[in-house]
């Protein structure tokens, strides 16, 4: 799969979701005037978010897709992580906004009576932003693109704060008294906010400072680089660095003493032509002997 087509599935799931959360806004903020609830507003204000996110992703698409130059020799593919930690910080600053604001609203004992219209909203909310969620999981998966799966996340805690929200309003139509609903509802949103923000901050933040590949890929590689030479080559030391457009991997293999320097750098070069075919990725080998 192209890194082309990748950029070109980010812009296409940032718009939909432009156009889609910015309509969804629209209705809920206008069934929180009406409610006067602070969970309604809370959870269209996260909507709304959301719209900026996917702005930002689409901003983020068109940065990476310039090409390498000589101040940024791995291209700048990493304006996509730096998409999704903005993305982070903005759920943050809104989760902080509507935890005080529920807070508050606790304290001074307000409530919320809750209207068949706001049952209507919220349910045809959920609907669309799980619809929206699922098709940003797809398509990051399908291009390896983290960015699009964070946007992914920030639709589904959209969708799970509006099933929350959903829950107290059914909730209150059956009892009485229940005056502290909207404030903890809002709370509840909050928290699901939070969460969110430290999911795509910490999966971000994994990438910049560079990860060890998993197990299952080391003895995979181990198995493959045996294939070629018939000789166990201890691969070991292995360092993946994710620039996004290209992915960067340090090792160390094991020869024996009496390789010599152009047996040794041939096979280590058969090796880095095995990873970048199978793989796609640039291979960087330091010999050690046996």
């Amino acid at each position: 799969m192209s890194r082309e087509k990748a950029q070109k599935a980010q812009v296409f799931e940032g718009a939909l979701a432009i156009v889609v959360n910015a309509a969804l806004f629209a209705v809920k903020f206008w069934a929180g005037i009406i409610t006067g609830s602070v969970a309604l507003m809370a959870d269209a204000w996260h909507t709304l978010s959301d719209s900026l996110s996917s702005l930002f992703i689409v901003i983020a698409a068109k940065l990476a897709a310039k090409k390498p130059d000589k101040k940024h020799p791995f291209g700048h593919g990493r304006w996509e992580l730096i998409a999704s930690l903005l993305i982070a910080f903005f759920l943050g600053v809104i989760g902080y906004e509507f935890l005080t604001n529920s807070i508050n609203r606790f304290q001074n004992r307000e409530s919320v009576v809750y209207g068949t219209m706001a049952i209507i909203v919220t349910v045809v909310s959920i609907l669309i932003k799980e619809g929206l969620a699922q098709c940003a999981f797809y398509l990051g998966r399908k291009h390896n693109n983290p960015v699009i799966a964070a946007d992914g996340w920030h639709h589904r805690t959209d969708s799970l704060s509006s099933i929350i929200v959903l829950i107290g309003i059914i909730i209150t139509k059956f009892a009485d008294g229940l005056w502290w609903m909207d404030s903890v509802l809002g709370i509840l949103c909050a928290l699901a906010i939070f969460y969110a923000a430290y999911k795509i901050m910490m999966e971000a933040i994994s990438k910049i400072l560079g990860e060890e590949p998993k197990q299952d890929f080391i003895d995979e590689l181990n198995s493959e680089a045996k294939k070629l030479y018939d000789i166990d080559l201890m691969l070991h030391h292995l360092h993946l660095h994710d620039y996004v457009a290209h992915k960067e991997l340090t090792l160390h293999m094991r020869l024996g003493r009496d390789t010599t320097i152009k047996n040794g750098h041939d096979i280590a070069t058969g090796v880095e032509n095995m990873i970048l075919k199978k793989y796609g990725i640039d291979a960087t080998i330091h010999i050690e002997p046996l």
